[in-house]
């Protein structure tokens, strides 16, 4: 506090007498396009910056120069700081469910209660050592506030473990110091002094557990930077920790209070002046009250710590804890091992969800319903591309493409890396383009469908959206797809269904004039004379039609120009003005697609349309898409 304040609500006059940045004439002029924003209403005159609360400068910092090389000590605060913060706290079912989970991922130090607090807590950790659940190379961590009798008890709790760690604190914040506590800098700092004595003396009782100590300047973002260092190391002065015997200092941002790079430079000085630096693990515990808890310790650590306590997915109180999981996988997108194992999120998703009972946000980082997803059209190209830019360039490379370098639009990480697939990357609404739709055929049912195909089936799969003003799943375009180019069988099903993740839809119906029952095709040495025999059945163009077949003969260069011969004899003129083929699927069973952009039609009221057909021989299939285009003419 600053030595003419004789109270922090002595600031009130500075918040009172602020304009809020409006109108400031030591500010340069404000830029826009169009009309200004307006002064609010909101009260800022009640509130106050953190730098008049806690003035500190730090212009010697080094951290912005530095990147991120390794990953740091974590440290799970799941079962005590994320349990404490829950409507219904975990029962020691749901507990030891959550513990297994974090031994599983690789947590070697784990906080597992505040056992003077809560029986529960006391009882869990109790289960955890006479019941020998604690792995060899896992230390437990157990809360205590720097009082003697919640000493006494949390040593009472530790009997026979192997090793732990015993976590004091106490506040050392302006406000606290005067509001709660009611004592100056001084009587704080005994506070956490006589704290540290305590739990030396205690050491004998320990019953031969190899003991270390972490101690936290609670709410130290609201503390002058110069007096938490002070406490700290007064406490080391006390604890008297070695390197082969280290002690943890742990800075928690227990109100997010600043900017995460002030809070950095506040770290960044205390790993600088720490005493018996050597001898000490600098921890950082940020919570995440203005949203910026991940850059606040991701910055934090660049300016010297060593450590991070946060929980998964970011439960805690308020706000939440700074979210391990999502520290921890942004280290792996640049290429640093986290050294926590989030192959199986959805599975961490699964279990944090069942012990908290809180469910996850949809759009939550790299485990939320829609992070690996894209709605937007041009995003949803990009990944088309760069997925298939990609596994060229391992085909190239001789490289296995689950091992290959991940370099896709949009996405800064594999989803199967996490546990993920690639089914839900592309969805599509009414703010779609042709990507999406494309994308779903060809991962799905292994068609790739030209670009203008893409255009032309696009049209549909935008007015289905805007007609039905939803989400257009993968089974909606199939459906559209198939409907409007594949003639269905009865039952509503296509040629080769299994194969293309096909099923029965009896809301479809059989339609379509002409359907190609049978070929044969006979060609000379030089395949320059063609020779088709086709048998179609016509059902006519009206409704009621009686159903004929129709034997068809014709000659050409080749199976599709002797087919389009052969239907003149039907009074039906077609060209074709591209083609483009693809094998679907391989094996003894194999099927192939065929696209065909033909003008179909007298010259005076042709139209260009596409067609689709799929068989097992490729040249069947050209033609079966000749009679697709033909027949979505013929339907209008």
């Amino acid at each position: 506090m600053d030595q003419d304040r004789a109270s922090v609500f002595d600031l009130a006059a500075q918040a009172a007498a602020s304009n809020g940045g409006n109108n400031d004439l030591l500010l340069p002029p404000p830029r826009f396009v169009g009309s200004p924003q307006k002064p609010s209403a909101m009260p800022y005159n009640k509130y106050v910056a953190y730098n008049k609360q806690v003035p500190f400068d730090y212009p010697q910092r080094t951290w912005p120069g530095k990147t991120l090389k390794r990953a740091p000590r974590w440290c799970s605060v799941d079962l005590r700081d994320g349990n404490q913060a829950l409507v219904d706290p975990m029962d020691s079912e749901r507990k030891l469910r959550f513990w297994n989970l974090l031994i599983s991922m690789g947590f070697k130090e784990i906080e597992v209660g505040f056992p003077s607090a809560s029986e529960t807590d006391y009882d869990f950790i109790r289960l955890l050592i006479e019941r020998e659940l604690i792995p060899d190379d896992v230390t437990i961590v157990v809360l205590t506030q720097a009082r003697e009798h919640l000493i006494r008890r949390t040593y009472e709790a530790l009997r026979g473990a192997k090793r732990a760690v015993v976590h004091f604190y106490n506040s050392v914040s302006v406000l606290q110091r005067e509001v709660v506590f009611h004592k100056d800098k001084a009587g704080i700092k005994k506070l956490a002094t006589d704290a540290a004595e305590l739990c030396r003396s205690l050491e004998a009782d320990a019953g031969g557990t190899d003991l270390s100590y972490e101690y936290s300047p609670e709410s130290f973002s609201g503390a002058e930077p110069e007096y938490s260092l002070e406490v700290c190391n007064a406490v080391i002065d006390v604890i008297r920790p070695t390197p082969e015997h280290p002690m943890i200092i742990n800075l928690p941002n227990t109100v997010e209070m600043t900017t995460p790079n002030v809070f950095a430079d506040e770290v960044e000085y205390i790993s600088t002046n720490l005493k018996d630096r050597d001898a000490v693990v600098l921890s950082l515990h940020p919570h995440n009250d203005e949203g910026m808890a991940v850059a606040a310790t991701e910055l934090s650590l660049l300016a010297g710590a060593d450590r991070v306590e946060g929980c998964l997915l970011g439960n805690g109180e308020r706000t939440g804890n700074v979210d391990i999981c999502t520290v921890g996988l942004n280290l792996l997108v640049q290429g640093i091992d986290p050294q926590l194992d989030f192959s199986d999120m959805p599975g961490i998703r699964r279990t944090v969800e069942y012990c908290n009972q809180i469910a996850v946000s949809e759009r939550h980082p790299y485990v939320g319903n829609f992070v690996f997803t894209a709605f937007s059209g041009s995003h949803q190209d990009a990944i088309k591309k760069g997925l298939d830019a990609r596994q060229q360039a391992a085909l190239r490379a001789n490289a296995n493409p689950d091992d290959f370098l991940w370099l896709v639009p949009y996405l800064p990480i594999d989803p199967k890396d996490v546990g993920g697939n690639y089914e839900a990357i592309i969805r599509v609404n009414s703010q779609s383009g042709k990507g999406g739709m494309a994308y779903l055929l060809k991962a799905n049912h292994h068609l790739d469908l030209p670009k203008r195909l893409q255009v032309e089936f696009e049209r549909l799969v935008q007015s289905y959206a805007d007609r039905t003003k939803r989400e257009v799943k993968d089974a909606d375009i199939w459906r559209l797809f198939k409907d409007e180019y594949l003639p269905v069988e009865a039952g509503g099903s296509v040629v080769g269904g299994e194969s293309m993740a096909d099923q029965r839809d009896e809301t479809l119906r059989q339609w379509g004039r002409f359907k190609l029952l049978n070929v044969a095709v006979t060609s000379g040495e030089d395949g320059s004379d063609t020779v088709l025999d086709a048998t179609l059945l016509d059902r006519g163009l009206a409704p009621g039609d009686p159903e004929v077949r129709r034997r068809v003969q014709g000659h050409g260069n080749g199976p599709i120009a002797a087919f389009l011969d052969a239907l003149k004899s039907l009074d039906q003129t077609v060209s074709v003005l591209d083609y483009a083929e693809h094998a679907m699927t391989a094996g003894t069973d194999a099927l192939a697609a065929s696209y065909v952009e033909c003008q179909v039609g007298e010259p005076a009221r042709s139209r260009v349309i596409w067609g689709v057909g799929i068989d097992s021989s490729i040249s069947t299939s050209s033609l079966k898409a000749i009679i697709s285009a033909l027949n979505r003419f013929q339907r209008g």
